[in-house]
């Protein structure tokens, strides 16, 4: 079992072309969640060598995202570590030796074919309806002679030189033995014309040098698995235990989820983006429980998980490789149970940040009596302003549509909010101890329902229609902003009489 394992080394290799998504997150956490438990070590590496798609303000979002999530690291770029450097741009000439060691041993060659060649054989290729692919022309020129080309100025790749008979079997620790026959793997580039080395050379030279015993990554990464197989093996290293993660589906389960969708779920108040989650209000706990059983569970019934949790039960025997279709309702229902686990203190804190956006001066003594009353009924931490601005303003404006209630006209309205008026004023206080019971005895009094006096008094007090508990509400606002709001309401029902 995976539990017996010795120490691990796993790296999370993100290359820094565009935002961290939940995918990203999701395999960073696996690779960390390993480590943690067999006591071994995680690593950031970052994977910089396509600079045409090199964003300059990725890498500290990928930091910024995976430190939000409570994910640190003992070796990368930004802390250091024995097998470095943590960036491929900083080992070009590295890369280059072992590609030329290919070379020397016969298992990669110098191709010189251009573009428009490349562009012309895909081409006829598909009128053929063959599945492109390299067709061999430069793989047995003599080495001699392409040395040559290369002096006379000639661009050029270095290719694979995969072998095209018999077939490759590799085993991965979630999905089995994967065979393909090798007549169907290109001979894939690993080394660009710029010079720069792709991903098939460079990741599996980092992850020799630096000692990585099970590499943890997506799907998109298997119908290359047994090219990078091919590699290891051409220069006699040690292969790592493979395991390849499920595929993220729409929320609708149609289709690969895919960065484009981004604007549209952005308008449900969801993202794909890691980092968007902060703005939208969820809790990193809740973001870690929710990718973290999108793809491996514990048992069939035990869903909520803090990190240290998962740290504790998270094996990959539980990985399962089936697609799985992000859920965000179940993700709103695991950030509402984590906000209900804070601390009074730390949901207080935790909520400051979106009132002080929407301008609103909210100071912490008065967070700390507010919190415990909106706690049970916040979904997502931005809704805080939305449940408790009212606590925050000098006055409120009711609309009187809201003032008024079901089956009762303004007038009455106004009245209730009249009779509501004289029995606070006389209360030395109007919260639950004391308020509560005198304005039940005045609902038993006017013979209505405690939904329509109550309604009245909730649009007055605050504003909305919804809100925290009414009376836990009146003891913070505070007797004389309340008197003064319901006297406003009176007014404004009396005018639309």
């Amino acid at each position: 079992m995976m539990e017996k394992i010795k120490p691990v080394r796993v790296r999370f290799a993100p290359s820094p072309t565009g935002r961290l998504h939940l995918g990203g997150g999701r395999t960073a956490l696996y690779n960390y969640l390993l480590a943690k438990k067999t006591g071994g070590m995680f690593i950031l590496r970052i994977e910089d060598t396509d600079q045409k798609r090199y964003v300059a303000s990725a890498e500290k979002e990928i930091i910024d995202g995976l430190h939000w999530l409570g994910i640190d690291w003992q070796e990368g770029p930004d802390v250091g570590g024995d097998y470095g450097p943590y960036r491929q741009t900083d080992k070009k000439a590295l890369y280059r030796q072992y590609a030329e060691q290919l070379i020397e041993q016969g298992d990669a060659y110098y191709c010189f074919c251009s573009s428009e060649r490349l562009a012309e054989m895909k081409q006829a290729q598909q009128k053929r309806k063959e599945f492109p692919h390299y067709d061999g022309r430069c793989r047995d020129l003599p080495l001699e002679e392409a040395r040559k080309r290369i002096e006379a100025g000639e661009k050029y790749v270095i290719r694979f030189k995969t072998p095209k008979e018999g077939t490759t079997t590799v085993r991965d620790l979630v999905r089995g033995e994967i065979t393909v026959e090798n007549r169907t793997i290109d001979d894939y580039i690993i080394v660009k014309s710029d010079g720069w080395a792709l991903y098939h050379l460079a990741a599996m030279v980092d992850d020799h040098m630096m000692k990585i015993s099970h590499v943890i990554r997506g799907s998109e990464w298997i119908p290359t698995l047994p090219l990078h197989h091919l590699i290891i093996r051409a220069f006699g290293w040690d292969e790592p235990e493979w395991v390849h993660l499920s595929l993220f589906l729409k929320p609708d389960g149609k289709g690969k989820l895919s960065k484009r969708e981004s604007a549209e779920l952005m308008k449900d108040g969801y993202s794909i983006f890691l980092t968007d989650f902060i703005e939208l209000g969820y809790l990193p706990e809740a973001v870690t429980n929710w990718i973290a059983l999108m793809g491996w569970s514990y048992d069939d019934h035990t869903e909520i998980f803090t990190l240290d949790e998962l740290v504790n039960a998270f094996s990959v025997d539980h990985l399962n490789p089936a697609p799985a279709a992000i859920n965000f309702t179940k993700l709103d229902h695991f950030n509402g149970v984590h906000i209900r686990r804070l601390t009074i203190e730390d949901l207080a804190a935790r909520v400051k940040p979106f009132f002080e956006k929407a301008g609103i001066d909210a100071d912490d003594a008065a967070l700390l009596k507010i919190a415990p009353i909106i706690q049970e009924r916040m979904v997502t931490l931005d809704e805080a302003v939305s449940l408790a601005g009212f606590f925050f303003r000098d006055e409120v404006n009711p609309k009187a549509e809201d003032l008024i209630q079901k089956g009762l006209t303004a007038g009455q309205c106004a009245e209730i909010a009249e009779k509501s008026y004289a029995v606070l004023e006389k209360l030395p206080a109007i919260g639950v101890e004391v308020g509560e019971p005198e304005m039940r005895a005045l609902v038993a009094e006017l013979g209505l329902k405690p939904a329509q006096v109550f309604g009245v008094l909730r649009v007055a007090v605050t504003g909305q229609r919804v809100s925290p508990p009414l009376f836990e509400s009146m003891e913070i606002i505070g007797k004389e902003t309340v008197l003064a709001r319901i006297k406003k309401a009176v007014e404004i029902l009396r005018s639309n009489a």
